[in-house]
């Protein structure tokens, strides 16, 4: 009970419950028997119940405070001088003096049932506030909160190291530390990111790849961005150093596929022994200078690998993301991951996140960085322990290490582990500090190196300078030996899972049709219900008319034939994922993919039926965010290069709030790091008056990230075309992410439907071409998508067989080929013309603008809007009366 509380109660009460409690100690709740027994601990009488009562409140207060707020009192700056006090922890803040350190009091889940003020102080203080500071009293579950009690008190927080292990800890100092100064003196004024004093992150993830093979993880996937991520590479992931020292030659004939990128941004992977003999296989993910852009990455490729062993996968495979102080608490992302953690579809058994706080990012310092006493406060959303750690203790941060990872086995959640550090050189080994941070500077200059310190604490407690010296040689031999030897040529990429993915792009030739039988069988299936489920009637009619749509072999729409192209995969063994804000539904109404019952509120999956050998169909609504969730379903993607992966914007432009996803991993990995990916990105778009937001998926974008055959850019037209071109990805004999522009209006729209035998038979047409006959016709139109229906209207209306129309399907890559076939009919035309939605400034005109006049031999016309800062207007009046003058203008020619 809190003390105000207790001050206000009367001692004859206080004396009534004490006689209470020794006749009948169980009548009385835990709190008040832990009082009564701390008082005859403490030699009271019933006398003495009042006093003995506040003071036996007072040491619980104490405890709880110390739990609660230690960490404001740790020693965890290597910059600064450690805090002696703390006045909410002062002993007058509980009413409690020095007089009151000798007498015993209860302690109830202490780890001792019985202690004096004295130890009790002292177990706090060692515990909470020490190299190690410890936030945990926000977690809400009790249970949780105890765990960490039990593992942490006992052994203030510090529990004994063997001497093998500080040897271990010594040399991966060593390590770190003499790697950085090898680079230094021998690639003078390079870009490094130097790891220099940071240098315990080497013992950490040392740790963590010895500790997690013991637990049992055989698969440890590394996200950070660049500072560091040279000593990671060689001292944990063990790339050959002189593959490096080539990097840092300039050799560009080294292993580079494609365009290559700068070596602090490259990934790399390696199978690992353990000292105790286990096996791990660690990845470290290629990622940007978009710092936390690789995070989601990462969770994405745990969650499909862990999705591959089956049961228990989320302990055989574990996400490590490094983070910055100044990166972690300002880059939206961050928090965006961590929402993901406990979400059905996304979740990875808990990651273990390492905030390396270098004090400043770039030349900013804190106070002007956050709004926040720490770094890691976001974190707090998820009440997970947070753990903070003077950098120069090595001891301390292994042993933090180890509560991190056994808390994650034990509760499957994520964990917070803070290093407090300093960066010796500047932001690059080019920049000058002492321009923003001359104080800060001046202490880094004069603070010893930790693998210096920690050399002294080992000679303090009996280890021989020799054997640390020699330690010391045998890495600087090994270190020079490898610069004078050349790179191994080691193969990367395109292989394990990956074999038999061709990594070069070629104009697709495969098989997409499925007999009719085939589909009708498959209809049946994805249109069938269980006899006890309560669908929505308006959905039950839905599924009736797409089983007749089916069975009648003609008028099925844009969502039968996507259901029909997931149903087929499916069947054929292929497992399929989609995820997007409201995707199961999807955000027209169009899916359904996930029924509910209207009277249990149960869930069915039709489509689930068609599943066949070993395949799997995961279909997730997401959180509303599209960077963290774009960049899971690459990361998942690159995991799975034979099954089909689909990520879908709610409106195509929230794309928008993926661009770092887009421009740094979608249509760039393959050249800069060599990771192909078959992800699919449906983003609906087409003009029907809702607005500058909802209107364009920003074609242009697309194109305009367009080289060497990165991705395929495409705007299918029809139901049947849809079903082909999502068969195709998986079948085509390479990977590439695939940019689909998928309709709104059109999902409704009756002149926007497929007969079956569209789907029995053919393939996806990247051109489909005219059948009007040559002779007559004076205007040929191109176009793409959408407004291909208002123009055909058009025709049919005025039965204009003057007019040809052709549409292109696949923007990207182009085939010219077959453009030039489509339109060689029609070369006499007297009008050549281009027509589009967009404004001009928009679209595909710029980007096939050269095209199109060299397959005509003459410039084309433009018709659509005028180029505009926004990409539709917001009245619907404006819309109407733009999109009627560009059909106009397409037959007034």
């Amino acid at each position: 009970m809190a003390n105000q509380f207790l001050s206000n109660l009367s001692p004859e009460w206080l004396e009534s419950q004490y006689r209470l409690w020794k006749e009948s100690p169980q009548a009385l709740g835990a709190d008040w028997q832990a009082f009564f027994q701390g008082f005859e601990l403490a030699g009271s009488g019933a006398g003495e119940t009042a006093s003995q009562a506040l003071k036996q409140s007072a040491v619980q207060s104490l405890i709880y405070r110390y739990r609660d707020i230690g960490h404001l009192m740790a020693c965890t700056n290597p910059l600064t001088t450690c805090r002696e006090e703390h006045p909410l922890l002062a002993l007058a803040a509980f009413d409690l003096t020095t007089a009151d350190l000798d007498r015993t009091y209860y302690t109830r889940r202490f780890y001792k049932k019985n202690a004096t003020l004295r130890q009790i102080l002292s177990v706090m203080r060692q515990t909470y506030c020490g190299a190690i500071g410890v936030e945990f009293m926000h977690i809400q579950d009790p249970g949780e909160r105890q765990w960490l009690i039990d593992r942490m008190e006992p052994e203030g927080n510090r529990p004994p190291v063997a001497r093998e292990q500080k040897l271990r800890i010594l040399r991966k100092l060593q390590e770190a530390a003499l790697f950085e100064a090898f680079l230094h003196r021998k690639f003078v004024g390079q870009k490094r990111f130097s790891l220099e004093g940071g240098e315990v992150l080497i013992v950490l993830l040392d740790f963590v790849v010895q500790k997690a093979a013991a637990l049992g993880t055989r698969d440890l996937v590394l996200g950070m961005s660049h500072r560091g991520r040279l000593n990671v590479l060689v001292n944990i992931c063990g790339k050959p150093p002189e593959n490096l020292f080539a990097e840092f030659k300039d050799n560009i004939e080294y292993q580079v596929v494609g365009e290559g990128d700068v070596k602090y941004h490259r990934g790399f992977s390696a199978d690992l022994k353990t000292a105790e003999g286990a096996s791990i296989h660690v990845t470290l993910a290629s990622n940007p200078s978009h710092l936390e852009s690789v995070d989601p990455v990462v969770e994405g490729k745990c969650r499909a690998r862990q999705e591959a062993y089956g049961e228990g996968g989320d302990q055989r495979v574990l996400p490590v993301l490094m983070h910055g102080d100044a990166a972690f608490s300002g880059q939206g992302i961050v928090a965006e991951v961590l929402n993901l953690s406990q979400l059905e579809g996304f979740s990875t058994g808990g990651t273990l996140h390492i905030v390396l706080n270098n004090q400043i990012g770039f030349t900013t310092l804190p106070e002007n960085a956050r709004s926040t006493l720490y770094a890691t406060d976001v974190a707090k959303m998820l009440m997970v322990p947070i753990f903070h750690v003077h950098g120069d203790d090595p001891e301390a941060v292994v042993h933090a290490a180890g509560l991190a990872l056994d808390y994650r086995k034990a509760f499957g959640c994520d964990v917070i582990l803070e290093i407090l550090c300093y960066r010796r050189q500047g932001h690059n080994e080019g920049d000058e500090p002492y321009f923003t941070q001359p104080l800060m500077y001046e202490k880094i200059k004069n603070h010893p190196l930790v693998h210096e310190l920690y050399a002294d604490r080992l000679r303090s407690e009996g280890v021989a300078g020799e054997e640390i010296e020699a330690m010391a040689a045998v890495i600087e031999e090994r270190l020079e030996e490898a610069a004078g030897l050349p790179a191994r040529q080691e193969e990367e990429g395109f292989h394990g899972k990956w074999s038999g993915i061709d990594r070069q792009y070629r104009h697709p030739e495969v098989e997409t049709a499925v007999s009719r039988d085939s589909l009708v069988e498959l209809g049946q299936a994805i249109t069938s219900i269980p006899e006890d489920f309560h669908p929505h009637p308006k959905i039950d009619k839905l599924l009736q008319r797409r089983r007749e749509a089916i069975e009648a072999g003609e008028e099925i729409d844009w969502g039968t034939g996507e259901a029909l192209a997931f149903a087929s995969l499916l069947s054929e063994g292929t497992s399929v994922r989609l995820s997007g804000q409201d995707s199961r539904r999807g955000t027209f109404s169009h899916r359904h993919s996930t029924l509910f019952d209207i009277e249990s509120g149960k869930t069915c999956v039709p489509l689930s039926a068609a599943a066949r050998n070993g395949a799997a169909l995961h279909i997730y609504d997401s959180m509303l965010s599209e960077a963290a969730v774009l960049g899971f379903e690459y990361g998942y993607s690159l995991e799975t290069p034979f099954g089909l992966t689909l990520w879908e914007a709610q409106f195509g432009d929230f794309a928008n709030g993926a661009q770092v996803i887009i421009d740094q991993f979608i249509v760039s990995s393959r050249t800069k790091w060599d990771r192909a990916s078959g992800l699919v990105l449906l983003l609906p778009h087409g003009y029907e008056g809702q607005g500058a937001e909802h209107s364009s998926a920003r074609i242009e974008r697309y194109l305009q990230a367009c080289a060497d055959d990165n991705i395929q850019v495409v705007y299918p037209s029809t139901p049947a075309q849809f079903f082909h071109l999502l068969r195709r990805q998986v079948k085509l004999p390479f990977r590439r992410p695939l940019v689909v522009f998928t309709p709104k209006s059109l999902l409704r729209l009756p002149k926007c439907r497929s007969d079956l035998a569209a789907f029995a038979g053919g393939h996806f047409d990247e051109i489909i071409g005219s059948d009007a006959e040559a002779q007559k016709v004076r205007t040929l139109l191109v176009c793409s998508g959408k407004i291909y229906y208002e123009l055909e209207e058009k025709r049919e209306k005025d039965g204009r067989d003057d007019l040809a129309i052709i549409r292109i399907e696949q923007l990207y890559p182009l085939r010219v080929d077959l453009l030039e076939e489509a339109v060689l009919p029609y070369k006499k035309a007297e009008n050549f013309v281009w027509v589009q939605e967009e404004p001009a400034n928009m679209g595909a005109w710029s980007f096939l603008r050269r095209s199109l006049a060299e397959v005509m031999g003459r410039e084309p016309l433009y018709l659509g809007r005028e180029a505009a800062a926004a990409p539709a207007v917001g009245s619907h009046r404006l819309f109407r009366e733009e999109q009627d003058r560009i059909i106009a203008e397409a037959f007034d020619l």
